[in-house]
Parts: C-alpha cells; sequence; structure tokens
C-alpha cells in the first residue's frame, strides 16, 4: 500500500531533520552501500538479459517457439528488474537542508516535496485520479449520456 502524501511529507520532513542534526550519519545513510547493492542489481539484470537473448535466439534458430517465448519472458523479467533498478538509483535526492525552505523565482512557490502546506486544493481536483474519473462517470451515467 502506498503512503499518501501526508506520510510522504511527514517522512521527508524527518529526513531534513535528520540531516541537519547529523549530517555525517545521513551520508553514512546515503552512502554507497545502497549504491553498490543497486549497481550489483543492474548488471545482474543486464547479465540474464543477454542470456534471455542467447535463450530466444536459440528457439528460433532451433525453431522451438516455447523456448523462444521463454527467452522472450526472461528478457522482459530482467529489463523490468533493471529499470526498476535505474529508476530508483537516479530518483530524486533527498533535498539538502539550505533548499528545504520554499523559493519564490518569477512569483511561483516550490516546495521540496509536495504541495504547499496550508492551502486547500481546489474542489474539483480534490480526490486521487480514481476517484475522479469514478465522480464523472456517475455524473455521465446520471446524466443520461455522454
Amino acid at each position: 500500500m502506498p503512503l499518501s502524501e501526508e506520510e510522504l511529507r511527514l517522512l521527508e520532513q524527518m529526513e531534513r531533520a535528520l540531516v541537519e542534526e547529523d549530517p555525517k550519519f545521513a551520508s553514512t545513510l546515503r552512502g554507497t552501500s545502497l549504491r553498490s547493492v543497486a549497481r550489483r542489481r543492474a548488471i545482474l539484470a543486464g547479465v540474464v538479459f543477454v542470456v534471455g537473448v542467447a535463450v530466444m535466439m536459440t528457439g528460433v534458430v532451433m525453431q522451438i517457439i516455447p523456448v523462444g517465448i521463454v527467452g522472450f519472458l526472461i528478457m522482459l523479467a530482467s529489463a523490468t528488474l533493471g529499470l526498476s533498478v535505474v529508476r530508483g538509483q537516479h530518483g530524486a535526492p533527498p533535498a539538502p537542508a539550505d533548499e528545504a525552505e520554499p523559493s519564490t523565482k518569477s512569483g511561483f512557490t516550490v516546495i521540496q516535496g509536495g504541495k504547499k502546506q496550508g492551502r486547500r486544493p481546489r474542489s474539483n481536483t480534490s480526490g486521487s485520479f480514481l476517484e475522479r474519473m469514478e465522480e464523472r462517470w456517475r455524473r455521465r451515467r446520471e446524466g443520461g449520456g455522454f
């Protein structure tokens, strides 16, 4: 179950507080151990992808369709794993302590990691995407068509 926006905002605030309170400990937590695990997983995903290509090509050359399908599935699974590792590794890093304050360039207010606090969302955009789609669907059905 994914975290709500409020939980994400609180988590980011706790991370910022940790960075401000003990930057050495925070840098140790963000250190190379997580990067090395991600790097190993990405390399493993690449090797498995090459194995999948070899299995698929073997199935094609020998004209054994199930072997080709298995090779394709191996490639698909390894590519999915590799992309998830790369996206997780290159995701947005935690904001440094000096960027925790809102910046007001050209009239816009930006707060790292979420919406501006204290402001309520507009009534027509409240709720999740699915809730809005369900509401539109209900209105269409009640209104007698599209």
